[in-house]
């Protein structure tokens, strides 16, 4: 008896859909906008956490030494910090090798190259230790350590450039966020509002249907079922829509995104994790449709 209800409500909702099909489309069409934002700002994230922990993996404090500094004094201060329990590694370069370093790095800058020329064969670089530490969290208080000794040798601590790049490119990835919420839930309240009209023109349309089936003993849930699953349909079918659309989307994107950052496959990402994309999209268009259904069934049917 349940099934034999459930197929008439399903059946009743699909002949209502279809019945309303210009209002259904604009449904869908907002749906679709929502979940195209939301599903943008997922993937959006899936970026920038992937170069922000890449940033931060990657992130290290170079400590440069003026020329001509003591080397008894740099392997005491190496020693120092090797023996801290949040340093890692501690890499020491003499200033031949520095120099090796600067200029296999600068080959191709004939400016650089024209300077360090000018020097005559000396070497106006100092020696360096590179410090990475157990954890990258734990690399401001190693700098600060380092700023509070204020060795007499040191020249320059290239640390704290490094982190305010990061905490700025954090600072905008949390402003898009932000934005992107606030564009979503303006764009949830216009499609829960087209979809309301949608379930209200329905009910309006089927008052008769609704009298009889009252008059020959039908069910409260006999009678709001078929408009409560018309939101389902609008949600599932945004959600399948939305999802499909990324495919070609993020197919383009993926090579570009990986020409600046090769260690994010945007594509492989996506492909791996498409059916769990998929259920979110679908779950929050549905749960979009069931509530705009809810409030007008509530409101303009009474049974």
């Amino acid at each position: 008896m349940f099934l034999t209800s459930l197929k008439r409500v399903i059946k009743s909702a699909w002949l209502s859909f279809r019945r309303n099909g210009l209002l259904s489309t604009a449904t869908i069409v907002m749906f679709g906008l929502t979940l195209f934002v939301i599903g943008g700002l997922l993937l959006l994230s899936v970026v920038a956490s992937s170069i922000l922990a890449d940033l931060e993996d990657k992130i290290d404090i170079s400590l440069y030494f003026v020329p001509g500094a003591d080397e008894e004094d740099i392997l005491r201060i190496k020693n120092e910090l090797a023996a801290s329990e949040e340093v890692k590694t501690v890499t020491y370069l003499s200033q031949e090798e520095t120099l090796r370093v600067f200029t296999e790095r600068h080959k191709d800058d004939e400016a650089v190259i024209a300077s360090l020329a000018e020097f005559e064969g000396e070497n106006p670089l100092g020696a360096s230790l590179n410090i990475r530490a157990q954890n990258p969290d734990q690399l401001a208080s190693v700098a600060q350590f380092l700023a509070k000794r204020d060795y007499d040798s040191v020249d320059k601590i290239n640390y704290f450039e490094n982190a305010t790049v990061i905490e700025r490119l954090a600072a905008v990835v949390s402003t898009v966020r932000s934005l992107g919420l606030v564009l979503v839930l303006v764009l949830s309240f216009v499609a829960v509002l087209v979809a309301f009209n949608t379930v209200r023109l329905a009910i309006y349309t089927a008052r008769e249907e609704i009298n009889i089936m009252k008059l020959v003993g039908a069910s409260n849930w006999f009678v709001r079922g078929p408009f409560l699953v018309t939101g389902v349909i609008h949600g599932s079918l945004s959600g399948a829509i939305v999802s499909t659309a990324f495919f070609p989307i993020v197919w383009l994107a993926s090579p570009k995104i990986s020409f600046f950052i090769p260690e994010v496959d945007l594509f492989g990402y996506f492909t791996s994790n498409f059916f769990e994309f998929l259920f979110i999209m679908s779950a929050i268009g549905i749960g979009l449709g069931v509530l705009s259904s809810t409030i007008a069934v509530r409101k303009y049917l009474k049974v």
